[in-house]
């Protein structure tokens, strides 16, 4: 089992002293306008964590919300100065303590830079600032018959600067992919405040390290992404979703097999346990039904879906579901999804808190993964929820707990280590797209290797000597 998490400030730096804080404010609002830069502790205190559990946080000095590449380049300058520790963070709906402050710290806040700077159909390219949210982002390329795929459950609030942060996925992935392909080139300001371009807005090009991938999945531990040329898809058409019931899960796991064996391109392919779809229907009546043990939602986005569903569907039945309903329209397609995202904010509702885990196998091992999930879960007298974007393999396991019980609290958080020492010992990673911030870096340790934490943490270096942007994190 993993020790607890805890947060970790680099030695090179430390906390500043109430007139070092005095100092800080000052040298920011030099070229800030007062109004981005925030010292009332009930404030700030409301900036120091994201959306994840046993991830303690710290009291940062100061927040600022920069509108422009200059007021951000002039935050770093300031802090490399006087060695103080930067947070970045965008809508802090992260999953894993990534955004999370340390004491002290300045948080830098992206939200306000929320532009959509260019649109391009030629180019088939969106240029924006890290701000912008993922749904507006959307919709806006929509009007111009385009596409940006990925769609994290909480597209509605995450930033585009948050998704390259932790390289998020969404729904649907199995088609498209995550950001990380679909990230061209970035514009990031380094810990000293030098502003450097990488990447490109072409559709090929390998000159040099690929400086752009090394930043998406950085979790801003690097450098401040600013600005992103973000490539689009022509829009496909609209999707039609099939959700077939199984009385096992390990049945539902085994259709999975069946559709990507048979090579079948899904747009999406998610599955929800049992306890998801209660949840589901308890938080906001769908009407889910209660009686299967796994619910497998597939969808395609193909100019004729319904001969796509009806292969699919004729798979799940060879693999036992006890029904196969293919949406009629738009409508129902739209409403089954919105149950699939609605997953763990429901789950969440069960007993207050969540864990929520993140573990990708390979899909052969996805029966085994569920199957494990279920054992854990009765090992340690837990409700855990599991939904998934089957068709990657990548699960989320929610732990479900209440946060004043101690020793529930405990039991969710060796459950929490159980399953992912299961996903390694599966072939898995501990982290499929909500990243590994603070709550699972001793994981990533395990994962890769002395050597490769070593070869990390050079290159951290490299990028920040100092030590100052989002220390605790990764490792």
């Amino acid at each position: 089992m993993a020790p607890e998490c805890h947060a970790v400030i680099v030695s090179r730096i430390e906390a500043p002293r109430d007139e070092e804080t005095s100092n800080l404010t000052d040298r920011l609002l030099a070229g800030l306008p007062p109004e981005a830069v925030l010292t009332d502790p009930d404030v700030t205190a409301s900036y120091a964590n994201d959306m994840a559990s046993f991830c303690p946080s710290g009291a940062p000095a100061v927040v600022v919300l920069p509108r422009t590449v200059e007021q951000v380049q002039h935050v770093m300058r300031t802090a490399s100065g006087l060695r103080v520790p930067v947070v970045p963070q965008g809508a802090r709906t992260g999953l894993s303590g990534g955004a999370n402050a340390t004491d002290g710290s300045i948080v830098l806040s992206l939200t306000r830079m929320d532009r959509i700077l260019e649109v391009s159909p030629v180019d088939r390219i969106a240029v924006v600032e890290p701000g912008v949210v993922n749904a507006a982002l959307s919709r806006e390329v929509e009007k111009h018959g385009l596409y940006y795929p990925p769609d994290p459950s909480s597209w509605e609030t995450c930033t585009i600067g948050g998704n390259i942060g932790t390289a998020s996925g969404g729904l649907c992935c199995v088609k498209y992919g995550v950001t990380a392909e679909y990230v061209l080139g970035l514009d990031v300001v380094l810990a000293d405040g030098r502003l450097m371009s990488t990447g490109r807005r072409t559709a090929k090009g390998v000159a040099g390290y690929d400086l752009t991938r090394l930043f998406v999945g950085s979790e801003g531990s690097l450098g401040i992404v600013v600005r992103a040329v973000l490539a689009l898809r022509p829009k496909p058409p609209q999707q039609l979703v099939l959700a077939a019931e199984f009385a096992s899960s390990a049945a539902a796991c085994d259709a999975v097999c069946r559709i990507m064996e048979g090579g079948h391109v899904p747009s999406l392919l998610e599955l929800m346990d049992r306890t998801t779809v209660k949840a589901v229907n308890d938080l906001a009546h769908m009407g889910l039904p209660e009686t299967t043990e796994a619910l497998l939602l597939a969808a395609f986005d193909t100019p004729h879906p319904a001969a796509d569903l009806a292969a699919v569907g004729a798979l799940c039945e060879a693999a036992g579901a006890t029904q196969v309903v293919p949406a009629d329209d738009a409508a129902e397609s739209e409403l089954l999804l919105q149950a699939r995202r609605l997953s763990l904010t429901a789950l969440e509702a069960v007993k207050g808190t969540t864990m929520i885990d993140d573990v990708c196998v390979p899909r052969s091992k996805l029966g085994a993964m569920l199957e494990g999930v279920e054992r854990i879960g009765a090992e340690y007298g837990l409700t855990i929820g599991v939904c998934a974007h089957a068709g990657d393999g990548n699960t989320h396991p929610t732990v479900c707990f209440d946060a004043q019980d101690d020793d529930e609290s405990r039991r969710a958080r060796e459950s929490f280590d159980e399953i992912m020492a299961l996903g390694l010992a599966l072939g898995g990673t501990i982290t499929g797209e909500h990243g590994v911030g603070v709550l699972k870096k001793e994981w990533l340790a395990r994962e890769i290797g002395p050597v490769g934490v070593e070869m990390q943490r050079a290159v951290k270096d490299v990028f920040d000597p100092l030590g100052i942007l989002n220390p605790g994190k990764l490792f």
